[in-house]
């Protein structure tokens, strides 16, 4: 599995490797090899600017500067602060280096060709000035290749936003795990290709930490996933039900409907208003339809215990009518996706959403807000995309899917995914009501909720990926038979 370690936990989890006989020095020969490595494998040999920080990163950067050197390359090291203030394993490497060692200052890379940046990495704790910020500024106007050093300097390592100005790397060495910053927005667009380094931290550190956040791929759902039993059949593949809009705003609960089947569920029913019948008919095949009138309608539709998922919201309109019906649902015992109109409709009360399924609902609930759909249920959270999706979960005792090109699947328990395949071509109508339809069809098939968001996040992107540049909604369901059928090879 993929785990992502905030900047606190990979100090523990060097604390871990020093405590157990690995030298703080090793640690910093290995990491400055294994970014010395990458430079030489992915440039042709020019003349490099490397930019050294007072702390760590910095002493990276003095073995870094020595191994190209050594093959080469034409290297100056121009170091922030005074070299006699260099402490510990950066001092004790900076010995190892016998070249000149320049101050540095704005014109650092007036002559680089390349700029290793080993000024901060994911611990920067102020906002970046001075010369930093000049030459992260100087180096994105010119074009000048960056290579940086565990996170780009500038970049809040466990976050992932912008502390000023930050360089933009072309490549961006880690060691160990990925970090927050190198799958958040706007982070995750800094860091270029990213490669995870192995500097002799043994695995055994893992378990010392309380590890609650991971990149999304299929190591981490794949073995919740249903599969296809030779003896199953239709009915014990799970109901799905997509609640449909008015005569006008049906295609949403089709799409959803649509990528439910696709996604394995065995019937698949949209729940219609007298008023949608008829247009509803006209595009429904495979799928079933169903009538139902209101509130009392739709629980009497769910009264039948075999629709055991039920999505509520994409073209539901917003108002007292939706509360009405994701309270039915809610109260069904049905698991439950809320997406779209049914997020809005509980803007100005959204504690008595919170309420129901708390005290109401025993099965899993999925909520999936795009950012503005998210801020009008949470107004009042702050902080990084990944600090608020958890917040949001534990406040509304649900699975929170924020969705975006770097969507968190956040988990009341306090576990949250990352996901990093998105590409920007699910930024069109429907997208978000082919993702909820998907999740609801896992959740009909009996997929622990966490794990069934998370699995349609990605499969979702990796449609998108696939299909590329022109691809609409109704794509994308169509793209899951390939897929499906490559997890289960």
């Amino acid at each position: 599995m993929s785990e992502i370690l905030t900047v606190d936990q990979m100090y523990a989890a060097d604390r871990w490797a020093i405590a157990r006989g690995t030298s703080g020095i090793t640690l910093m020969e290995a990491a400055g090899k294994a970014c010395a490595d990458a430079i030489k494998d992915r440039f042709e040999r020019c003349q490099v600017a490397v930019l050294c920080g007072p702390g760590n990163n910095g002493g990276d950067g003095f073995v870094i500067a020595r191994l190209l050197r050594q093959a080469g390359w034409g290297v100056s090291i121009f170091l922030m602060g005074e070299r006699e203030a260099l402490r510990g394993d950066a001092d004790h490497v900076a010995h190892r280096w016998n070249g000149p060692v320049y101050s540095l200052t704005p014109d650092s890379i007036d002559n680089a060709e390349l700029i290793v940046d080993a000024l901060f990495g994911a611990g920067l704790s102020k906002d970046l000035e001075g010369a930093p910020k000049a030459l992260a500024d100087a180096a994105t106007e010119r074009g000048t290749p960056v290579m940086s050093v565990d996170v780009p300097s500038g970049i809040d390592g466990d976050t992932g936003g912008v502390r000023g100005a930050a360089f933009r790397a072309a490549l961006t060495v880690t060691f160990f795990r990925k970090k927050p910053a190198h799958l958040l927005l706007p982070g995750r667009h800094h860091c270029g290709e990213i490669i995870v380094a192995d500097i002799g931290i043994d695995e055994g550190a893992l378990s010392e930490l309380d590890i609650l956040v991971m990149e999304n791929d299929p190591s981490f759902w794949q073995a919740d996933f249903p599969l296809l039993d030779e003896g199953g059949h239709k009915y014990s593949r799970g109901h799905a039900v997509s609640v449909s809009g008015g005569a006008s705003a049906t295609g949403a609960a089709r799409l959803g409907a649509r990528a439910a089947l696709r996604i394995g569920a065995g019937l698949v029913t949209v729940a219609s208003p007298p008023s949608a019948l008829q247009v509803n008919a006209m595009h429904l095949t495979a799928i079933m339809l169903q009538r139902f009138e209101g509130a009392e309608g739709l629980t009497d539709l769910l009264d039948d215990k075999r629709k055991n998922a039920v999505l509520i919201g994409p073209g539901n309109g917003v108002g007292a009518e939706t509360r009405e019906n994701v309270q039915a649902a809610l109260t069904s015992g049905a698991a439950t996706v809320l997406d779209a109109d049914a997020l809005t409709s509980f803007e100005e009360i959204p504690r008595d959403l919170f309420v129901t399924i708390e005290n109401y609902f025993a099965g899993p609930v999925v909520l999936t807000p795009h950012e503005g759909e998210f801020k009008r249920l949470f107004p009042d959270l702050d902080g990084s995309k990944l600090e608020r999706a958890s917040a949001a979960a534990k406040i509304a005792h649900a699975v929170i899917v924020l969705k975006g090109p770097d969507t968190v699947i956040a988990s009341p328990d306090g576990r949250a995914v990352i996901n990093s395949n998105a590409g920007p071509e699910l930024g069109t109508a429907g997208s978000g009501d082919v993702l909820a339809g998907m999740i609801t069809g896992l959740l009909a098939q009996g997929m622990p909720a966490f794990q069934a968001a998370a699995a349609s996040v990605w499969l979702h992107s990796e449609a998108g990926r696939r299909l590329g540049r022109g691809l609409i909604a109704e794509d994308l369901p169509e793209q899951l038979p390939t897929l499906l059928q490559e997890l289960s090879a």
